[in-house]
């Protein structure tokens, strides 16, 4: 070999072809990607409305850095990733029409960069289908434009895994080992044990082929963006061991829990199911999650008899990992926790769907492409349908939070000031105040320490309809807000000095 050239890549035709085309090629197809990404960014402003307000856990995430109101208590799970990636708008201005805008533009551009990854490895036409497949999911797009992580590890999943395999087929590939690095850090930056699960089969690999340059930007790429997770843990929780055992805690005591049934019902468009006792929905809103791990398989089948077995089961093996602990290790449901092994899968998926359509000859076969594209228009459908009703019914949720705050407003309830109880969270920071829980997953306080709030600022306590409040609150005034009660301390309290 020629001193200064790189080894080529297995390609998709025999083994050992190389993918990389002339200059013209990687330029239509670069274009390719970003008019799929740019797609999905417009699909984001079109159909998940800017002005939705924001959701529980963007609460949590977004108050951190946020002007709007108190930082939200921050249970262990969670990690600063979220924070740091809306403080560009949050630290400044409290809009959530430009947040959403600001998020939907930036997850185009990941989704861009995440398959540009890929470039090297599948020929742009199946990059361009992955990122469709994926993009157009009703979870993906509904959850582009808000501020939460199970998307950032998603795309840093992506780019981790592609870069990857285009180091270990090519030792020259420097890029790529700084891929390995940088998506490993996104992933981890938003939620470490996730990045964990998903790195599993990529440190088995490196391990198992002594490759410590890849095992090094993978260690690298993991502490650099969970460095401040563990110090948080030892700073606040006691230690990494007790931080994590008040993670599982928190997530229903992690063990032996099958939840592939409740992610399936989950599928109908509850962003969470905790518990899970809806009903099955119709057949044709979980059809696909059914066919997706066949068009895998297959896609395994090609590689394996092309010669390309690594490209595809290595991304094939992450997704596993990925979903292994949300489908077998935590006791309810939520669509988005599937993001990342949805990403992975994206790719081998379309990789069959192209040879369904133009095997044995690689040119497109009419009728087979027709019922192919019959059979990706009524998924689409339902992915609309099911985000339509999900953005509707989020929306409504959300101006109730809004309703209730302009109302404790109303009644004198202004910061400074505290709510505790029944969704004091998102209600609290909507009305600007503080928030607290004496018990319960988000328990931050006390009896205790809320009278002796009450003697300097409101407060009020927050129940579900025709539920009592708490017992120090039964004296309390009450008064109806929208979909809850709230009972306010007296005022002389409110007024009084400490």
């Amino acid at each position: 070999m020629a001193q200064g050239t790189k080894p080529m890549l297995v390609g998709a035709g025999r083994r050992d072809e190389a993918l990389v085309p002339g200059r013209p090629r990687r330029t239509r197809g670069d274009a390719l990607l970003a008019a799929v990404a740019a797609a999905f960014t417009a699909l984001q402003l079109l159909l998940v409305r800017p002005s939705m307000g924001l959701g529980w856990d963007e609460v949590v995430y977004v108050s951190q850095v946020g002007t709007e109101a108190p930082a939200a208590f921050f249970s262990a799970p969670r990690a600063r990733g979220v924070p740091l990636l809306v403080w560009p708008i949050a630290s400044w201005s409290d809009s959530t029409v430009l947040l959403r805008v600001f998020l939907a533009v930036l997850s185009g551009l990941a989704l861009y960069l995440a398959l540009r990854a890929w470039r090297r490895l599948f020929p742009a036409r199946v990059l361009a289908g992955a990122g469709a497949l994926f993009a157009t999911l009703w979870i993906t797009l509904f959850y582009g434009p808000q501020a939460m992580p199970n998307l950032w590890v998603a795309f840093g999943a992506l780019i981790c895994v592609g870069c990857f395999v285009r180091a270990r087929l090519d030792r020259l590939d420097d890029r790529a080992l700084w891929g390995v690095l940088a998506g490993a850090a996104l992933m981890s930056w938003m939620r470490p044990t996730d990045a964990v699960y998903v790195t599993l089969p990529l440190l088995a690999v490196a391990l198992a082929a002594r490759n410590r340059r890849l095992g090094a930007a993978l260690a690298a790429g993991l502490l650099a963006g969970g460095l401040q997770w563990v110090i948080e843990a030892y700073v606040s929780y006691g230690g990494l061991r007790e931080r994590l055992n008040e993670a599982s805690r928190i997530q229903g005591d992690l063990g032996w829990n099958l939840a592939v049934d409740d992610q399936l019902r989950s599928l109908v468009g509850s962003t969470l199911c905790r518990p899970c006792d809806i009903a099955t929905p119709p057949v044709s809103v979980y059809a696909w999650w059914l066919v997706l791990p066949l068009l895998a398989a297959y896609g395994l089948a090609l590689a394996v008899r092309s010669g390309r077995t690594a490209r595809t089961l290595i991304p094939l093996a992450c997704a596993t990992t990925a979903a292994f602990p949300y489908l077998f290790l935590i006791g309810y449901a939520a669509p988005r926790f599937l993001l990342p092994a949805y990403a992975l899968l994206a790719v081998p998926v379309a990789d069959a769907l192209f040879h369904l359509v133009t095997a044995p000859s690689r040119r497109w076969r009419p009728a087979v492409a027709a019922g192919v594209g019959l059979v990706l228009a009524g998924h689409l459908a339902v992915q609309y349908a099911v985000l339509d009703r999900t953005v509707e019914r989020t929306t409504a949720s959300r101006v109730a939070w809004a309703r209730s705050a302009a109302e404790l407003h109303r009644l004198g309830v202004r910061p400074p000031c505290l709510l505790t109880g029944y969704e004091a969270i998102p209600v609290a920071y909507y009305a600007g105040c503080d928030s607290g829980a004496m018990t319960g997953h988000n328990a931050n306080t006390t009896r205790a320490d809320i009278l002796h709030t009450a003697r300097r600022v409101p407060v009020g306590a927050l129940t579900g309809p025709g539920r009592k409040p708490p017992h120090h609150a039964r004296d309390w005034e009450p008064h109806r807000l929208d979909g809850l009660d709230v009972h306010l301390a007296p005022a002389p309290l409110a007024g009084g000095t400490a």
